[in-house]
């Protein structure tokens, strides 16, 4: 266990590397910070702290940098999320607000979260299995097609083109139409199946074929798994990161390529408490040199999907950390009011 006076000097380290890019040596942390103790005991204060793994000496005659260990002490127990400004709120607000639909919604929170903390962000498409049906419309293209647009609370829209196996006319579209919205307007998506499955049983025969497809293109919507898009901005700013990434590059951009590990680094959708993972918790070894701030966001406290930022490890935590959960916040305001 760490006195409080050490957590401090840990603490000045974090803040001073972070801030200047450079090894922090006991000098430069007594003129600094007002620890109330000498260097000498600035020294052995560090000295104990690189013995137990918090921070490390990069090369001979250097300061003093942290490892993976001492920013995750950092974060859990020295870092003060910090909070937004009120211009910056507004400017978040008014930025967000001006969307005109869900690829809007997240394609500026993508820039806007990238320009905020200078990393790459990352946002996940709100969760179809996780949505409800705001609303089904059914169209007639020609006799015997039919466009199905699916509507959801979280402002996703989903359009199939359907090719009926007979006619099927304007008064049997309404019909359908109508039928579906009463059935499953308001319901989770994971309902929709037993609402509909009687469904085809209630038309005349001749259109229970055309019910039938339609009601398998709706269900297919529901259950496909397109709903694991992922929108990601930014990635030029690990440009400005080059030292911070001991081997090279390559390894992170290649990372961020694959949609499955961007996922898996958002961690699980149900959960909307804020996650920081540090260096070598994440389980991609080309990520190891990166930290991954994310959060959940939605309506009602419950999240609908994930959004966050890929960095390097030296990186701003609390501006970042508090950069995000207030993006986040107005996201899931903007779904709960569309």
């Amino acid at each position: 266990m760490l006195s409080e006076r050490r957590l401090e000097v840990l603490r000045a380290i974090v803040q001073d590397y972070v801030g200047t890019e450079e090894p922090v040596g006991s000098k430069a942390l007594t003129e600094r910070h007002r620890l109330g103790v000498s260097p000498a005991t600035v020294r052995n204060d560090m000295a104990a702290l690189e013995d137990e793994g918090y921070i490390a000496q990069p090369h001979t005659s250097a300061g003093r940098i942290p490892t993976d260990k001492g920013y995750r002490l950092f974060v859990d127990k020295l870092a003060d999320i910090k909070p937004m400004t009120a211009p910056e709120r507004r400017a978040i607000q008014n930025f967000l607000d001006s969307a005109v639909d869900l690829d809007d919604v997240v394609g500026r929170t993508v820039r806007l979260l990238a320009q905020l903390t200078r990393q790459v962000a990352v946002v996940q498409y709100p969760s179809l299995t996780r949505s409800t049906v705001r609303h089904v419309e059914l169209l007639s293209m020609s006799p015997a097609r039919v466009m199905l647009v699916l509507i959801t609370d979280t402002g996703r829209v989903e359009q199939r083109m359907i090719d009926c196996p007979a006619p099927f006319g304007e008064t049997s579209v309404a019909d359908l139409r109508a039928r579906l919205n009463s059935r499953i307007s308001g319901r989770r998506f994971a309902d929709v199946p037993q609402l509909v499955q009687d469904l085809p049983d209630s038309f005349e025969q001749e259109d229970r074929g055309t019910v039938a497809v339609v009601l398998s293109t709706l269900l297919e919507t529901v259950v496909e798994e397109t709903e694991e898009r992922l929108m990601i901005g930014g990635t030029a700013n690990l440009a400005r990161y080059g030292q911070d990434f001991p081997l090279m590059i390559r390894p992170v951009l290649e990372a961020l390529e694959e949609q499955v590990v961007l996922l898996r680094l958002l961690g699980e959708v149900n959960d909307p408490r804020m996650a920081v993972r540090i260096g070598h918790e994440n389980a991609y070894e080309g990520l190891n040199s990166t930290s991954v701030v994310s959060v959940g966001y939605g309506s009602g406290g419950e999240a609908v999907a994930k959004l966050g930022v890929v960095g390097p490890t030296r990186m701003d935590y609390p501006g970042t950390m508090g950069a995000v959960r207030a993006v986040a916040r107005y996201v899931g305001q903007i779904l709960a009011e569309s």
